[in-house]
């Protein structure tokens, strides 16, 4: 499954709409997703969601779209 998991990339400042980025994941479960982030940078995550098929084939169309990958 698929995962778009946005996320502001510091702690410390407050979250703005402006500044939210997105990052892909593919994982088992939005738990592992959010987990694997946590622990492999020092990003604020604000929301984990799967994507369905139709949602994943226009974030697709995105020149943004890219699956991280942590090791």
């Amino acid at each position: 499954m698929i995962f778009k998991v946005t996320y502001q990339e510091d702690k410390i400042s407050n979250p703005k709409r402006e500044k939210t980025k997105a990052l892909y994941i593919e994982t088992e479960s939005a738990v592992e997703a959010r987990y694997l982030v946590e622990q492999n940078t020092p990003y604020n995550i604000e929301y984990v969601q799967l994507l369905d098929e139709k949602y994943l084939a226009y974030e697709q169309k995105s020149p943004d779209f890219k699956l991280t990958e942590f090791n």
